[in-house]
């Protein structure tokens, strides 16, 4: 029997849950403020993790964050209120594998569930992480030197003018997945399934908002990029040619 903690300071919620996921044959461990939850997803073994953003004691956020650090790999689903997409992206690039907006029904609660077991257990061939991309292919460049930057796929590090550029996780994935496929014109739909591991369906903005932040660290003029062009009515491409 799979176990999933559910950590949500609001009782109903909480109850909803526990009861809907026993119903589908799950074991159920809750948490009513974050520190708790930190405490348990850090020194129980879970296979999901249901994580509300707003919590006392210790924010979602800073748990998905700490857990990452921590080296826990379960699979994390946070629980946002509508208007909150700034966050929603921060926790998906700190290691969170979904998320949901409130309101939401168990139904689909579940079926998010399994779509990411599915996921984590048959990982499909284009959704690598740079890691994978790097032992897996077989080109085995592993150090990308643009005329503005490199990237070095191994090390996880970006250079740029001779200075290391700091991106998040879900960023450098995001470049390595690019430079790996450079020429190619890449849907954001493909993008999402791809760098985030399934379709995030209707979300594609998520898409544009790296983009934009990637162009900003790596792009000598971001506004009229040279690296990462929009295709207009299609996606992106990356051009340019490496060392």
């Amino acid at each position: 029997m799979k176990k999933i903690l559910v950590v949500d300071d609001e009782m109903s919620i909480v109850t909803l849950l526990k009861y809907n996921l026993e119903q589908a044959g799950y074991e159920v461990d809750t948490a009513l403020d974050g520190q708790t939850g930190f405490d348990k997803g850090r020194n129980f073994k879970f296979d999901f993790i249901l994580l509300d953003l707003m919590l006392p004691r210790m924010d979602g956020l800073e748990i998905t964050k700490r857990l990452r650090q921590e080296k826990v790999k379960t699979p994390i689903m946070i629980l946002t209120a509508k208007g909150e997409e700034y966050d929603k992206v921060i926790g998906l690039e700190l290691g969170a594998d979904d998320y949901l907006t409130k309101p939401f029904s168990p139904r689909e609660v579940i079926a998010r569930i399994k779509a990411i077991a599915r996921r984590t257990e048959e990982m499909p061939a284009d959704s690598l992480s740079a890691k994978d991309i790097t032992e897996n292919e077989t080109e085995t460049e592993e150090v990308y030197r643009f005329p503005d930057f490199s990237v070095d796929l191994v090390n996880y590090s970006v250079t740029k003018n001779g200075k290391k550029v700091k991106l998040t996780p879900k960023e450098f994935e995001l470049l390595a997945y690019f430079i790996k496929r450079k020429h190619r014109v890449l849907s954001r739909d493909k993008l999402l399934n791809g760098v985030w591991g399934f379709d995030y369906v209707g979300q594609t903005r998520m898409v544009d908002m790296h983009v934009s932040h990637l162009r900003e660290k790596i792009e000598q003029d971001p506004k009229n990029p040279s690296y990462i062009e929009t295709v207009r009515g299609f996606g992106y491409r990356f051009e340019g040619e490496s060392n």
